[in-house]
């Protein structure tokens, strides 16, 4: 073949390729316009006042519903999860969110020219920026304590799924009344079936905090296993209590933890089923809903959870009782990473 040939050939795949990349190009931005419009028959939503403390007991979520609002936090009430929304007058967005005792912490994606960086941003009952903290990856789990001053967000640092192996992660504590920050849990001693443990594998998700604000709980990985383990501020250190436990949510009354569990059988991309763990005897209880959960539950009281499931919009809220008895439903459409107030 001649070099002119040669050339013809080498154009022709460039502008092949070209057409490929405007047409992906067009295609997501016509997408992302969709999803900037309100579908029909979708959730009434109203920019208005959100606060992080309220005279009534209110749900505060990231609302996924395509419209203006998309991303956006929102919030309604509990008793009437399915009402009108309310999304926040400055048009606040968080990749994940959590909230307690008028403090928030909103996990946000910073676009920029060439890729996107992260931060947590503290916020108080106003929903006023008090402080932003750098995430090292991408958003994955986020707690308030019970008494607002402690907080904690999980961020992948490679892969894109629990389900895989190729991953690792960082979990961050900070104290939102001092402003220190505790990067990586990484930094605790482990204590791991009576002994100090060290291994170079550690890898820790899914903070929940106890009242008490100096106890806390989370996931522990390492040689392939995963455990409860407790931890303590003070001492610095966290302790192994349980086998195959991810991300843990601890009850209101501080008695059961509720969790995801892998269970042997399931497809590799869809492992996990609820269960509660009753912290005083370790007994294990498997929840009603009987599909694959990969999220960290939301307590709504002492009966209850509530947790995610992928949806038309790309999230649904369910609830199922947390003693095993009843049914999963589904209380809120187009919605994720939930807050009771």
């Amino acid at each position: 073949m001649t070099i002119r040939g040669k050339l013809t050939i080498l154009l022709a795949a460039v502008l092949a390729l070209a057409a490929v990349a405007t047409a992906a190009v067009l295609h997501a931005s016509a997408r992302a316009d969709r999803r900037d419009q309100a579908r029909p028959g979708g959730p009434a939503i109203t920019a208005g006042p959100v606060r992080l403390t309220s005279g009534t007991r209110e749900l505060v979520f990231r609302n996924m519903a395509w419209g203006p609002h998309r991303d956006e936090l929102t919030t309604t009430p509990a008793a009437r999860p399915s009402g009108p929304r309310t999304a926040t007058a400055t048009g606040l967005k968080c990749l994940r969110f959590h909230a307690r005792s008028g403090t928030g912490i909103c996990l946000q994606a910073v676009h920029g020219a060439l890729s996107d960086t992260y931060r947590a941003t503290v916020l108080d009952s106003a929903l006023h920026e008090k402080g932003h903290y750098a995430v090292p990856g991408i958003p994955s789990r986020a707690r308030v304590s019970p008494s607002g001053r402690y907080a904690a967000w999980t961020a992948f640092v490679g892969g894109d799924s629990y389900a895989g192996t190729n991953f690792s992660t960082r979990a961050a504590i900070l104290d939102t009344a001092t402003g220190v920050l505790t990067p990586s849990l990484e930094a605790y001693a482990i204590v791991k079936d009576g002994h100090r443990y060290r291994a170079p594998d550690v890898n820790f998700w899914g903070v929940t905090f106890a009242a008490d604000d100096r106890h806390f709980y989370a996931t522990l990985a390492t040689h392939g296993k995963t455990y409860l383990v407790r931890g303590d501020l003070r001492t610095r250190t966290v302790t192994t209590l349980h086998t195959n436990v991810e991300c843990p949510s601890l009850s209101p009354d501080g008695t059961r933890i509720a969790y995801k569990k892998r269970v042997p059988g399931l497809p590799a991309d869809a492992p996990w089923r609820l269960y509660v763990l009753d912290l005083a005897t370790l007994h294990e209880t498997p929840l009603a809903e009987t599909r694959s959960v990969d999220d960290q539950a939301e307590w709504s009281d002492d009966r209850h959870v509530t947790y995610a499931l992928p949806g038309d919009y790309g999230a649904d809220l369910y609830t199922v009782p947390a003693d095993g008895t009843g049914s999963a439903r589904e209380i809120l459409t187009a919605a994720v990473s939930p807050a009771y107030l």
